[in-house]
């Protein structure tokens, strides 16, 4: 049965136009969710809105998300695609296919407008004039071709115009031939646009007729007896040609093209993109794509496209693709528009142009899998039930309590307790503990005193109240399962205090550092899992998030001012407690001469903590 909509959105419904256009799907939040375009605005819209047992699954989940809906009309379909790239751009709606982790993909610049160019990194295209070159996924790879490109060829690295009546001292970049100098009129703006050029020819792939180039410059500085212009340029040929020697892959057939392989998963897809210029690949990128509603390949391939060549600096005469796009004339004349000369969208069946789709596509499934397989690896509920699975638990244990001990140089010891809720780290529960019963290190009573303290807490809370355990506090709510730091002593140790408390039935599992294996209760062999186990992955953050919060419990009491520290001694005084009487008295003399009901009154006090306190104060001297 087709879900009932307000009777905002139905009358919409029997508004739509039938013409070209965008329509934009809102939810009940004014959020929207969907961004699509549309020959026919009313027979698409409509569409979402028939029968639910006639939509795709992750579709319908769409379609019952839809409380709202606007839409522009446009004069053709092709405007259409444009607007619809430009607001997907804009609104990143949830359920369109985007570029995944596309936080603006960052290109290599070329101020060609300017007198004296420049290149650099840049996020965004501008119709400033500028050459742009990208985008590349990989933001590393391009800071380290700007660098190489730096020491190619000597553009200037500093920014703004320069000021040609006003000469400045060169920098260190000149000096180390880094930088042919124009602020201090050290090169013509003529000589300088050629090695702009030289660097245009590079980028573009280029590389025989800018190597062509700089021999030719070369023999003629020579013949001048501009010896050092000779050597300069001939350092810069052998650069260049180590870099062009690289390139070992030669397409036969020569020319300039893309060649883009999609290989599609259930909620991810991967798009290889090989870069073919003067018949050489010259550059080779991968992108994955988010795919919320389960399309097909080749509606990725599309949407990939889109995407794509909506930021490209450059778009070549010929696309190849691994498979035919929907409306591929649409796409066609898209791109025509954008490159401002014709764009051959192609499908090879056999050749060397097939070959290469074959590799491109190869690339696209490995990239993809090793994807979904760190996607799994990095999902909580994937590594919580494996977990279970690895210890026997009869749930996953959606709540983890971590306990490691600390000391420095076996004083000042403390126990930390972490907490992990569904996987994740929740810093808001953590507890820290001074060890009160063990003068020297021993690390097993100190981790029978934390979890009995813990423990007694609950328990006593229970008693009051049966229904405590649902309580904020987290001493009263009952983790799934513990972690404790160590080997099988540790291990024992917590499972004593467990038993003393009466919680011996909770699950309690330790993790040995050095080499990384588990021990459980009644279990003498250690468990050994996979170092790429999500469980062992999992009790590995905890481990450590545990050792980082004691490490950090223990330095900060080493480092804790030494006014007044003689009151952290005293039973039911802590750290809290000991400032507010600082506070409230100003030193341990003031204190002394203070009433029991003095001490009391302090915030944060109590009536036993006082009498402590007030015992403490007249029998012993700081």
């Amino acid at each position: 049965m087709a879900k009932k909509h307000s009777p905002k959105l139905e009358a919409k419904l029997r508004q739509l136009p039938a013409r070209p256009g965008v329509y934009l799907m809102k939810d009940n939040r004014g959020k929207i969710l969907y961004v699509g375009k549309a020959i026919n605005l009313r027979q698409r819209v409509r569409s979402y809105f028939q029968n639910p047992e006639k939509l795709a699954p992750k579709v319908k989940a769409l379609a019952e998300k839809i409380a709202d809906l606007d839409y522009t009309v446009t004069d053709t379909e092709i405007e259409a695609l444009i607007l619809e790239s430009n607001l997907i751009k804009e609104y990143r709606p949830r359920y369109n296919i985007d570029l995944k982790d596309d936080k603006h993909y960052p290109y290599l610049r070329v101020t060609v407008q300017e007198e004296f160019p420049r290149i650099h990194v840049a996020r965004r295209v501008q119709k400033d004039g500028a050459r742009y070159f990208g985008p590349y996924p990989n933001a590393g790879a391009v800071r380290e071709t700007v660098r190489l490109l730096q020491r190619l060829f000597p553009l200037r690295s500093c920014r703004g115009p320069l000021a040609p009546n006003k000469q400045k001292r060169p920098c260190l970049n000149n000096h180390i031939n880094r930088c042919l100098a124009p602020c201090a009129g050290k090169v013509a703006p003529e000589e300088y646009r050629e090695v702009v050029e030289e660097v245009l020819l590079f980028l573009e792939g280029k590389q025989d007729k800018l190597l062509a180039d700089l021999a030719a410059r070369m023999e003629a500085a020579a013949e001048k007896m501009e010896f050092e212009k000779a050597a300069r340029l001939r350092d810069q040929y052998r650069a260049v040609e180590a870099v062009a020697e690289k390139q070992k892959i030669v397409v036969t057939t020569g020319g300039e093209r893309d060649i883009i392989a999609l290989a599609a998963g259930a909620e991810l897809g991967c798009a290889q993109l090989f870069v073919i210029r003067g018949g050489k690949l010259t550059g080779r990128e991968h992108f994955l794509l988010t795919n919320p509603t389960g399309e097909s390949a080749a509606e990725l391939l599309k949407a990939f496209l889109h995407r794509y060549y909506s930021h490209a600096g450059e778009i070549p005469p010929e696309i190849v693709l691994s498979e035919e796009v929907p409306e591929k004339d649409l796409v066609t004349e898209w791109l025509k528009q954008r490159r401002g000369a014709g764009v051959k969208l192609l499908v090879p069946k056999r050749g060397p142009k097939k070959d290469l789709l074959r590799l491109a596509l190869d690339n696209a499934r490995l990239f993809l899998d090793q994807e979904l397989l760190h996607t799994k690896a990095r999902d909580p509920r994937a590594a919580l039930q494996s977990l279970a699975e690895a210890v026997g638990l009869d749930s996953p244990p959606l709540r983890i309590e971590g306990y490691d001990i600390s000391h420095f140089q076996g004083e000042g010891t403390v126990a930390a307790m972490v907490v992990f809720e569904h996987g994740t780290a929740k810093p808001s529960d953590y507890r820290r503990f001074r060890i009160r019963s063990v003068d020297k290190p021993d690390d097993y009573a100190s981790m029978r005193e934390v979890i009995g303290r813990r423990f007694a807490r609950l328990r006593s809370a229970q008693a009051e109240d049966p229904g405590t355990e649902k309580a904020q506090d987290p001493f009263l709510l009952v983790p799934d399962l513990l972690l404790i730091d160590g080997g099988p002593g540790q291990l024992s140790a917590a499972r004593q205090s467990l038993q003393e408390q009466g919680y011996g039935m909770l699950p309690v599992i330790s993790l040995a550092e050095e080499e990384e294996v588990i021990y459980l209760p009644g279990r003498q062999e250690a468990l050994r899992l996979p170092r790429t186990s999500p469980a062992l992955q999992l009790l590995q953050r905890v481990r450590d998030e545990a050792h980082r919060y004691a490490v950090t419990t223990q330095r900060r009491q080493r480092s804790r001012p030494s006014r007044g520290s003689s009151l952290l001694a005293i039973p039911g005084i802590g750290d809290a407690r000991r400032k507010a009487l600082l506070r409230a008295f100003g030193s341990l003399s003031a204190m002394r001469e203070a009433s029991l009901e003095e001490l009391a009154a302090v915030q944060g006090m109590n009536r036993k903590a006082a009498e402590a306190l007030y015992h403490f104060l007249h029998t012993a001297e700081e």
